[in-house]
């Protein structure tokens, strides 16, 4: 069984809710508004499952406040940079070797009908 190649697994957070007052306008700094974060960290959970150990897998708790503190902080112009922020935050977890987080700006001031304006990245270790 060593040999067998495996997918990454993975702990998945969708939808983590937090106001913050990123964007360009000074109204968007003003008011503020809502912000959605997916975020999807690849952690080996191996070893946490097998041993029932919560100190070797990533607490998805601690990361749920983690990244809802750092969206909060440091109003800045980009959700791409929010992103970054977030990204940074869940790498800093010994445990992470990969992470795909997603920004949504539900409320974006965007002129024509919309559901959701979002970006996407991806960040691992070096």
């Amino acid at each position: 069984m060593d040999d067998v190649a495996r997918t990454p697994d993975r702990i998945t957070l969708t939808g983590v809710r937090v106001r913050a007052h990123h964007g360009v306008f000074d109204f968007e700094r003003e008011q503020g508004q809502e912000f959605v974060i997916d975020v999807s960290v690849a952690v080996d959970l191996a070893a946490a499952a097998s041993g029932d150990d919560l100190g070797r897998t990533v607490h998805y708790g601690e990361l749920a406040e983690a990244v809802a503190d750092a969206v909060r902080r440091d109003p800045v112009d980009l959700i791409e940079t929010v992103a970054e922020r977030v990204a940074d935050v869940a790498l800093a977890y010994p445990a992470v070797e990969e992470v795909e987080v997603t920004v949504h700006k539900p409320e974006a001031p965007i002129s024509v009908p919309f559901d959701d304006v979002a970006v996407t990245i991806v960040r691992s270790r070096a």
